[in-house]
This record gives structure tokens, sequence and C-alpha cells, in this order.
């Protein structure tokens, strides 16, 4: 289970973070998050000292920052929201040139930029540092419900698999000189949509076979399990320290 969507993702490296243990990473990635979301509106010192903790993680991973904004386009629609809630919201204005600004906008606006680029690239530093096959190794470890984690499994494998046979098949249609500029293309992308499922049905069958052929009981073989001592908690969780000491000052203030 080691290919596929998650194959894309992470990034090969030895840095500290990617020597973490995934169940480690995992527990720090969510708590972290949890403590963020959960900082008051106002506390904007707080929210950017999160931010700069978020940043001094990813620096930790080695990854090239040309990876990071690559993968922080997922955050676009946070933005474009955050860009227009000031426009949109209710409450005391001020005329800024031909626009009227929300004072409640904006102060919303900075809070969700904020706590959204914060928790993207947590999630970034966990995603280029640990493999899909590690990610199912950490939930098992957790004792998340094994059909969660199994469905996890197969959507990560499958989302692949899915994605590799429809570039084969794009790279073929574009060979034959194939160039969806109007609608006369329709019907070769439906038909290229159904071949997709057929082959991605079939596959499916072939893999699930080969497993039962090989003792599959519906439960996921831990093979080696993980492990962690104090001094990786201690490393994998100083972020979430942090998060949690700023949102008691916060509150102590």
């Amino acid at each position: 289970m080691g290919a596929g969507l998650g194959s894309h993702l992470h990034i090969e490296g030895d840095s500290l973070v990617h020597r973490l243990p995934a169940h480690v990473k995992l527990v720090a990635l969510v708590s972290f998050i949890l403590l963020v979301v959960a900082l008051p509106r106002e506390a904007h010192l707080a929210r950017v000292a999160m931010l700069l903790t978020a940043l001094a993680v990813v620096g930790l991973t080695r990854v090239r920052w040309r990876h990071v904004l690559a993968r922080l386009v997922v955050e676009t629609p946070f933005v474009v929201f955050a860009l227009v809630l000031p426009f949109v919201a209710t409450g005391p204005t001020r005329e800024v040139g031909p626009f009227t600004v929300s004072h409640d906008g904006v102060a919303a606006s900075i809070v969700l930029l904020l706590t959204a680029t914060t928790s993207c690239l947590m999630a970034i530093a966990f995603a280029t540092t640990t493999s899909s096959r590690d990610l199912v190794r950490a939930l098992q470890h957790l004792h998340v419900p094994d059909r969660l984690v199994q469905i996890l499994a197969f959507m990560v494998r499958y989302l692949g698999v899915v994605g590799s046979q429809s570039q084969r098949m794009k790279v073929a249609r574009e060979s034959r000189g194939f160039a969806p500029r109007s609608l006369g293309g329709w019907p070769v992308i439906a038909s290229s949509a159904g071949a997709l499922f057929i082959r991605s049905y079939e596959r499916g069958e072939r893999v699930h076979l080969a497993m039962m052929s090989r003792g599959y009981d519906g439960r996921m073989p831990v093979t080696d399990p993980l492990e962690a001592d104090r001094r990786d908690w201690a490393r994998g969780l100083a972020p979430t320290v942090l998060a949690l000491l700023a949102l008691v000052w916060v509150h102590a203030a």
C-alpha cells in the first residue's frame, strides 16, 4: 500500500521530522491544529507565533520551499474567501476609496488567513515526511477502527492507480492527435471515462484476488510495529506544547 496518491506528496529525506515515528507526527499535527483553531479571535499575536512555529517545522523538514509553495495551492479557496470577507461582512464599516470595508470582516479575514496558512503548513510538513504506508501504520497503532483504516488505505492506493491509468490514457489520446478544443471532443472523453471505469474495476478485482491468495482476512497485516521513546514524543509534541502555552497565556491575559 505504499504506492499511490501518498507517494506524490511524500518526499524522501533524512531530516529530524522524517525520522520521527508516524504516529507521533500524527498526534502532534492534530493536537497542534486543534489548539490553533481554539485560539480566541483577538489573539493575533499568538496566531503569528504559531505561524512562525509552523514555518520553523517546515524548515526542519529540509524540503525545498518551491515544493511547499506548490502544495499551498490547496489553501486557495480559503484565501479567496478571506479576501472577499471584508466586503460582505456586516458590522461597523469604513470607506476605503470606492469600497466599503467591514471592520469585523477584516478581523475575521486575518484570523482565517493565519489559521488556514498555519494549519496547511503543518499538514504539508506531515505529508512530505510521512509515506502513505506509514500513515496507515500510524492509524493502526493509534487504534483507529480497522474498517476506517482499510477504507483510507484502499482509497490512497486506488486514487493513485486510477490517476496513473488516466494519465496513460491521456498520453495515448494526445499521441493520436486528439485535442479537446470543441464540443466535438466530448464523445472521446466520455468513451475514455467509460474505459477508465472498466479498467479500474478489473484492476481492483485482480488486486483483491491477489490479496486473498496471500491470506488477507479483512485486516491489514502489521509486519513491523511503530515504536517511539520519550525523546521522540518530546520532539514531536514541542510545537503542540508551544501552542498550548500560547492558548493559556491568551486566556490568562
